[in-house]
């Protein structure tokens, strides 16, 4: 994905001009509607995204990979769920959060939305980073 693809907005014939969306935009907004989901324990970043908070800068869009293709858009999320939850539930709420923020802020429809769980956080864990980010 290079930095050149760019998502334009289709407004009709009584627009003044066009508006263009970069991929990284819809990474932030399906990475806020995934975090936002009851079940949802942590997005999964790289090394970067890591440092990156640990520094103070928070990184809405980790976890989530966009596609741009001549098929139209394909979203990856890759998350940690929480023991003890269902997670087709929970991935099926996920993928209808992210559809429903990217339809109502940037009226796209996504071809697919992929859920990638890569853990399960016990709540032991989830204190034990909290500890760990303290220091």
């Amino acid at each position: 994905m290079s930095e050149n693809n760019v998502l334009e907005m289709n407004q009709g014939n009584n627009s003044l001009g066009k508006v263009e969306i970069a991929p990284e935009v819809i990474e932030v907004i399906a990475g806020i509607a995934a975090s936002e989901v009851d079940g949802v324990a942590q997005m999964r970043g790289n090394f970067a995204s890591g440092v990156a908070e640990r520094l103070g800068k928070k990184n809405h869009g980790k976890g989530v990979k966009v596609d741009l293709t001549d098929n139209g858009i394909t979203i990856d999320v890759f998350c940690a769920m929480k023991f003890g939850i269902s997670i087709p539930n929970v991935a099926q709420k996920v993928q209808d959060n992210i559809r429903q923020a990217l339809l109502n802020m940037t009226a796209l429809e996504i071809d697919e939305v992929n859920i990638h769980v890569v853990g399960v956080l016990f709540e032991n864990q989830k204190q034990e980073q909290q500890y760990e980010q303290e220091m």
